[in-house]
This record gives structure tokens, C-alpha cells and sequence, in this order.
């Protein structure tokens, strides 16, 4: 059984960082590509980042280019996001997420609020 949690959540100001970490289970962490999406009130749920299994190969989307990093921890079955001069747009529920044998699997998710 596939199992993902996120933490890192939190509030900060405009211009902060944060960090964002999901602890995988139940599947082969280090073969598998994984990524991270976000979903604001009111709108749909979307990629913000995307890594291949290894780690070398990563995709951002362009929101978030030069500002955010993700990267994978195989050793510690963790999948990482680093999310640095947040902006308002950026206050949503993160979530971890692995797409294997044709099936997706999500995280409960991590509300980031960025703002007051």
C-alpha cells in the first residue's frame, strides 16, 4: 500500500523560504519518478515539480522556475521541496504525489499560506 506524508507546511511572509518534505512507504522509492503539486481555494490541483527517479532530470513549472527545487533523498525514502521568495500565489495545499502501475497516489497534503 502506497503511503505518502508531507510536512513542512506553515505561514510566512512574502520573500520567505520554506521547505516541504514527503516520507514515502509501501513502494520502491528509488526506481520511481515522483513529484509535487499544490492546489489553491478555489482553483484546480497542479504540477509545480516533477523529478525522475535518480534524481538527475527535474521540471518546474514556470511559476515556480529558479525559485523552487526539488530533489529526492533514495537513502531516506524522501522526496523534498525547496520553496524559496514565496509570493501570495504560492498559499495552497502541497501535495506529494507517485503515478506507478497506472495508478495515481497522493498525500494528505500540507497547507503553505503565504501572507497574513
Amino acid at each position: 500500500q502506497v503511503t505518502l506524508v508531507e510536512s513542512g507546511g506553515g505561514l510566512v511572509q512574502p520573500g520567505e523560504s520554506l521547505r516541504l518534505s514527503c516520507i514515502a512507504s509501501g513502494f520502491t522509492f528509488s526506481i520511481n519518478d515522483m513529484s509535487w503539486y499544490r492546489q489553491a481555494p478555489g482553483k484546480e490541483r497542479e504540477l509545480v515539480a516533477e523529478i525522475n527517479w535518480n534524481g538527475r532530470t527535474t521540471n518546474y513549472a514556470d511559476s515556480v522556475k529558479y525559485r523552487f527545487t526539488i530533489s529526492k533523498d533514495n537513502s531516506l525514502n524522501k522526496l523534498n521541496l525547496q520553496m524559496n521568495s514565496l509570493e501570495s500565489e504560492g498559499t495552497a495545499v502541497y501535495y506529494c504525489h507517485v503515478r506507478k502501475n497506472s495508478i495515481n497516489s497522493w498525500g494528505k497534503g500540507t497547507l503553505v499560506t503565504v501572507g497574513s
